[in-house]
């Protein structure tokens, strides 16, 4: 049996979109649905707040709650949950699935994304074709980065001596509940973070890092007398 369900890595109980996930032997299949989920599941309706200046486009659903900052731009098709804070200077780029008390800030990108409930993209953020788990967190910089620039363009996964082919030209990175990364870090395409799993400031990291895990950068540091 695959130890990359979307199940290991997600507790779908109360997200509200957890059908989603039906039928995806691996948790990144969900990427190739989420552009249809949304089409099929959309009613667009503004229930929480636009300020002044931003922009929201028709084909948005904003659930209860929810704030859109002056100057973010939000454009469709995408569902936003209750209670979430769409931060000035957010681009949402449309084929994007949010949860509820979801914080996408200042500068941060998304597309073809899903955030589970109480996930945060706060600052300068880029997550392209991505999912990020139940209250993930981002560091300022960090980067989800979706695209090779090797000649083949398939995407894959490395677990170990293992390489999975995941048949995706564009995946970003899949972080699993509750995992954190430290400021400036890359996640470079087909990474697959467990959950709880820690990144430390500006580590660039590829491939599957498994549950409860630390990834560490350390620099020597060499300290010279001034002379």
């Amino acid at each position: 049996m695959s130890k990359f369900t979307p199940e290991d890595f997600f507790d779908l109980t109360t997200f509200a979109h957890r059908d989603i996930f039906l039928d995806c032997p691996e948790v990144w299949d969900v990427l190739r649905k989420v552009q249809a989920y949304v089409l099929q599941k959309l009613r667009p309706d503004v229930m929480g707040t636009v300020e002044k200046g931003a922009f929201v486009a028709p084909n948005v659903f904003l659930g209860s709650g929810t704030v859109v900052e002056s100057f973010a731009y939000v454009r469709g098709p995408a569902i936003i949950g209750s209670n979430c804070h769409i931060r000035s200077g957010a681009y949402i780029r449309g084929d994007v699935l949010i949860g509820d008390n979801c914080i996408v800030g200042n500068s941060t990108e998304l597309k073809n994304t899903i955030m589970l409930n109480g996930a945060a993209a706060p600052h300068y953020n880029y997550c392209g074709d991505s999912v990020l788990g139940n209250n993930v967190n981002l560091g300022a910089g960090t980067k989800l980065s979706n695209y090779k620039i090797a000649t083949d363009k398939n995407v894959h996964l490395r677990d170990g001596a293992h390489v999975i082919d995941t048949g995706l030209e564009k995946f970003g990175a899949i972080l699993g509940d509750n995992a954190t990364t430290g400021c400036n870090s890359v996640l470079n395409p087909g990474t697959v973070l467990g959950r709880n799993v820690m990144v430390y400031a500006c580590a660039a990291i590829r491939g599957y890092v498994p549950h409860d895990t630390i990834v560490k950068l350390k620099d020597v540091l060499n300290l010279v007398p001034r002379t």
